[in-house]
């Protein structure tokens, strides 16, 4: 009885949520790819119009299926996927606007559970196996979510900052990105749950990774002309984890817009979007000078490296309008497929053997 009446439970928040969310019920499609190594792509879609979707690649075979978490489901997955992480074997879709995660089987592409109770959820970090992270764009509030009861258990105080972004970790240390009109990263205790430490870097902070030496790298995009909190050169940071001392500082010139910084599978390279797709060691003293990607007068959108291959894979947003493409490229950047993609690509998460 105890279970009818959770699946009852269940079934009767969904249908809350896909209210208020304004999906359209659709019909059910079958998928099964429980195969080779896979690719999802999610599309982003634009702000208030709930045309975010979901894409998967098999890696393999080169072949694309489409909107699979509509076809699949029946209903659409909302406004603004902001990004995607697999966790024991279940996918967790952030949806940004719409509030919410989905746990979705990553063969069948089903849903699991819906997660609420977040005000404008950005990206998951999960912890260990009974903890994870979500940041968020508006509440100050990191949310602690326990994975196995699929529930928010608590949360950490975001005191000063509007908003928390990407996270990485170092033993038992988290580092975020306080992103809009901000110039920090929060250092949190994850034992303790709390933030203990910070270090200033530059205006907007949108990306970080840690490399093979534990070495973190942050990417400023340096606001804009008439930001209220500034407008600077952009830079690149190298940080000591164990001191948060900064030892490396690249500058870029001043109306560059650097983001997206992504880390090769041997975590010794660096990539990102400027423009161009850019490569760059991390014994480097100087920014390349000639990119591994040449711009070519569109949208570079997103940008991901296989952790397997360091294969790159290269997100078109074209006019923010029309469907995307995503285009595949050995690690020596020769490309070797073109992708159909939904509105706006923005994020990868690849499923591997």
């Amino acid at each position: 009885m105890k279970k009818i009446s959770n699946y009852i439970s269940f079934i009767m928040m969904s249908i809350a949520v896909i209210s208020c969310m304004d999906y359209g019920a659709k019909d059910e499609s079958d998928f099964n790819y429980s195969g080779g190594d896979g690719l999802f792509i999610v599309n982003e879609g634009n702000f208030m119009y709930g045309n975010a979707s979901l894409s998967y690649y098999d890696i393999n075979n080169k072949n694309v299926e489409a909107e699979v978490f509509v076809r699949a489901n029946g209903i659409k997955l909302g406004d603004v996927a902001q990004s995607m992480t697999i966790h024991n074997g279940t996918s967790y879709i952030v949806v940004n606007n719409s509030g919410v995660i989905f746990t979705v089987d990553i063969n069948t592409f089903k849903i699991i559970d819906i997660i609420t109770g977040f005000t404008s959820p950005r990206y998951i970090h999960f912890v260990n196996d009974n903890k994870a992270y979500v940041t968020d764009l508006y509440s100050s509030t990191i949310y602690i979510l326990n994975p196995k009861t699929k529930k928010i258990s608590g949360s950490i105080p975001v005191v000063g900052h509007k908003t928390t972004e990407r996270m990485v970790q170092s033993g038992k240390y988290i580092f975020t990105n306080c992103w809009s009109f901000d110039n920090q990263i929060l250092v949190i205790d994850s034992e303790a749950d709390k933030i203990v430490d910070s270090i200033t870097v530059g205006i907007q902070p949108n990306s970080i990774v840690i490399d093979k030496n534990n070495k973190l790298w942050v990417l400023t995009d340096g606001g804009y002309q008439g930001n209220p909190y500034g407008h600077e050169i952009p830079s690149l940071f190298c940080i000591n984890t164990s001191n948060l001392q900064i030892e490396k500082k690249f500058d870029f010139a001043l109306n560059d817009s650097p983001s997206k910084l992504c880390i090769n599978n041997s975590l010794d390279t660096l990539y990102f979007i400027n423009q161009s797709i850019w490569k760059m060691g991390i014994n480097a003293t100087a920014l390349p000078d000639i990119p591994v990607i040449p711009y070519k007068g569109t949208i570079y959108y997103g940008l991901a490296i296989s952790p397997e291959t360091s294969e790159i894979y290269l997100a078109d947003a074209i006019d923010y309008v029309q469907n995307g493409k995503i285009y595949r490229y050995t690690a020596q950047s020769i490309c070797i497929d073109t992708i159909n993609a939904g509105v706006c690509p923005s994020y990868f998460c690849f499923k591997l053997k």
